[in-house]
């Protein structure tokens, strides 16, 4: 059993979310499993990770030092991810590149945010390798 359920963002619009993250995660074989006008939910089998609306209704912030890390399934799925997340209109944070200063030999990985602030990770040979 996996120790986090999934996890998620907040996003303004789930529509609009949608037209970044359904192509930015198609790179790394992941695909929206389910969606309604509240949330859009994403795996490779199970819904892993969601976009969802601010349950207060007040505005979507980006959490400081949050993240989320997508495991690729090889070096390409990396450097696929960055390029998406940049044509899609998300900023790079971090370029695809090997990260000698994680605890992991051969960490290769990348960083990028969508349109609303959110830090996302793509890697290989993480944590979950």
């Amino acid at each position: 059993m996996n120790a986090i359920d999934h996890s998620s963002v907040g996003v303004p619009d789930i529509a609009a979310a949608r037209l970044f993250y359904d192509p930015l995660l198609a790179t790394l074989g992941i695909t929206c499993l389910a969606a309604n006008e509240t949330l859009a939910a994403y795996g490779r089998g199970r819904v892993e990770f969601i976009l969802i609306l601010p349950a207060d209704c007040k505005a979507q912030t980006a959490g400081n030092g949050v993240h989320i890390a997508f495991a690729a399934p090889d070096r390409a799925g990396v450097e696929a991810f960055f390029a998406t997340a940049l044509a899609m209109g998300g900023s790079g944070e971090g370029a695809p590149g090997v990260r000698p200063a994680y605890p992991m030999p051969e960490v290769y990985a990348a960083f990028a945010r969508d349109p609303y602030g959110n830090k996302l990770e793509a890697l290989h040979n993480g944590f979950a390798a």
